[in-house]
């Protein structure tokens, strides 16, 4: 059909929907191009299409010594020989079992083989990266032949620039993102969520595929278009349309029968089978309608999911004769086993409750085994000991039953010890992963109120600059130096620009009270004989009150986590 076609089955391609009409791209603001991806500008012409991706993977600064197009002529027959690709077999580092065809024809589906070949003898380093075979199919579609779809998969694999994350190519890298999809599910898609924790054995077992979802089952049509935004704003986009699938996914089948051995397969089916319920341009509407955070707070998010499963000495793909796409071996403890029913024991919650709360819980912590700290049963009423038992943990779990049966709690993100900053002054502290909840009459979880409602603060998260990605809400005076040495990527509230009237609580202690809180107008005030509490509720957003608003404590619970 044109010069960029060489390995494209047009038989199986929708050339109704291609328009012949010759349209050039000379722009080259960053804001003006992301306004032409997201609205398709390219995604109608072939030829224009194959032009602009060359032109913006030609701009990925990369390092000084890239393998180009005359790499491969060097190497390819060295390496491929007059042997059958077909037969040859891939690296580890990809799934054998999967690589996507994309309306590729007999050629084109030997070149994405050869290519893996050769960008494994050229990328020694790279350990672990199942997109790349879906990557080179998608890229041969707009490449005059199987060297120069490989120079640009190399420059992508190639990028150096620290703020550009392209592809995964280590298991850490991509099982941390599989992490970070998880956090920002429980963030963002909290009804799915929901979903997932009553049906699935292993939550992180299902969001472990959302790569899968994007570079494996979505048809051609879609993946292009997705394609068309990544290479201009980058990895965020790959979150957003994930969030999005699942979003869809969960308006369409919410209410259905589901099993829990089938929920995967039925996820993939839905992808795979998407045009029946939803266009690629709706997808990307319903993407970019969700109000994530900036690139710079995911990325602290990914690093400390990184550093948690460093610490625990989870970095490389374990080796299993069950082999599929992403069909990995977890070290990472099943989210419904993850709080073990003969280690656990608790006089206000059942194992069942605890699981529920762990799946609210960050990923990075879900790697870890509850440990009472506290308990008012066995240590009384004293806040001195609930000081001296809970200092020195970080994050923790407080549970309380009152006499009337009503259990609520918190999830407190920071050592109780940051209380002494304030002096003798009562002053808050915390991060945005900070979160109160409820299990008895019923289950609800409140996050605090700028997460939930971003509106309220003036801080422009959302708002992204190509040459500058660090979020308008961080001062430069609170970067810490290794940002993986924060607990939590998420601001603390000093962070944001609030009115005071909206300025939302985290947790603050004296030795006279402790406060905790602050979800959606929720805040919750222990005395310091911890016999008595009160419960503050506001009304802005319709939600149930955590408990009586004056209540007795039966029983009060602290709770650490244990590598």
């Amino acid at each position: 059909m044109d010069e960029y076609g060489r390995f494209v089955d047009w038989d199986k391609m929708d050339v109704s929907a291609q328009s012949q009409d010759t349209k050039e791209l000379t722009c080259t603001d960053f804001h003006e191009l992301k306004q032409l991806a997201r609205q398709g500008y390219w995604a109608k012409n072939h030829s224009l299409r194959a032009k602009v991706y060359h032109k913006l993977i030609s701009n990925i600064p990369c390092r000084t010594v890239t393998p180009d197009a005359n790499v491969y002529r060097d190497i390819v027959m060295k390496i491929i020989g007059k042997r059958n690709s077909s037969s040859l077999p891939l690296p580890e580092f990809v799934d054998n079992s999967l690589i996507p065809t994309y309306c590729l024809n007999a050629e084109g589906i030997g070149a994405v083989r050869k290519i893996i070949l050769c960008i494994s003898n050229q990328f020694p380093d790279i350990s672990f990266c199942p997109a790349l075979p879906s990557v080179i199919a998608l890229l041969l579609h707009y490449s005059k032949d199987e060297a120069e779809c490989f120079e640009q998969v190399c420059r992508i694999l190639a990028c150096n620039d620290p703020s550009k994350r392209l592809i995964d190519q280590t298991f850490l890298a991509f099982e941390s993102s599989c992490m970070t999809f998880g956090d920002l599910v429980n963030k963002y898609c909290q009804a799915a969520h929901k979903l997932m924790v009553a049906v699935s054995e292993d939550v992180l077992e299902v969001y472990s595929d959302w790569q899968r979802w994007l570079f494996g089952e979505l048809p051609m049509a879609y993946i292009a278009r997705v394609f068309d935004v990544f290479l201009v704003e980058g990895y965020k986009v790959l979150y957003r349309v994930a969030l999005a699938l699942l979003k869809f996914f969960h308006k369409v089948r919410a209410g259905q029968p589901m099993e829990s051995d089938s929920i995967q397969q039925d996820i993939r089916a839905f992808v795979r089978d998407i045009a029946k319920s939803v266009s690629p341009e709706r997808l990307l509407e319903k993407a970019f309608a969700i109000r994530l955070f900036s690139r710079k707070e995911i990325q602290l998010l990914q690093m400390a999911n990184e550093k948690a499963l460093q610490q625990k000495g989870i970095t490389v793909k374990q080796k299993s004769y069950c082999f599929s796409m992403f069909c990995i071996v977890f070290l990472r403890q099943n989210v419904h086993l993850a709080v073990h029913a003969e280690n656990f024991k608790s006089e206000i919650v059942s194992v069942k409750e605890m699981r529920d709360i762990w799946s609210w819980i960050p990923e990075r912590f879900a790697l870890c085994q509850p440990l009472l700290l506290f308990t008012t049963l066995e240590h009384g009423c004293s806040l001195s000991r609930f000081y001296s038992h809970s200092e020195g943990h970080e994050p923790t779990l407080l549970l309380i039953k009152t006499t009337a049966k009503e259990v609520c709690g918190a999830y407190l993100s920071t050592d109780w010890s940051e209380r002494r900053r304030g002096g003798n002054k009562l002053s808050f502290f915390g991060t945005g992963e900070c979160f109160v909840f409820r299990l008895q009459p019923e289950v609800e979880r409140y996050e605090w109120v700028i997460i939930k409602h971003p509106e309220l603060a003036s801080t422009g998260s959302e708002t992204e600059n190509h040459t500058q990605p660090a979020s308008s809400t961080l001062s430069s005076s609170s970067i810490p130096s290794d940002p993986s040495d924060r607990l939590s990527p998420f601001l603390a509230a000093r962070h944001f620009n609030l009115p005071s009237k909206t300025a939302s609580m985290f947790m603050a202690g004296s030795s006279e009270c402790i406060i905790v809180g602050g979800g959606d107008g929720q805040a919750l005030y222990l005395d310091a004989d911890l016999n008595h509490g009160r419960t503050s509720h506001c009304n802005t957003f319709n939600n149930q009150p955590l408990c009586s608003e004056s209540f007795q404590i039966s029983i009060l619970e602290v709770w650490g986590f244990r590598d």
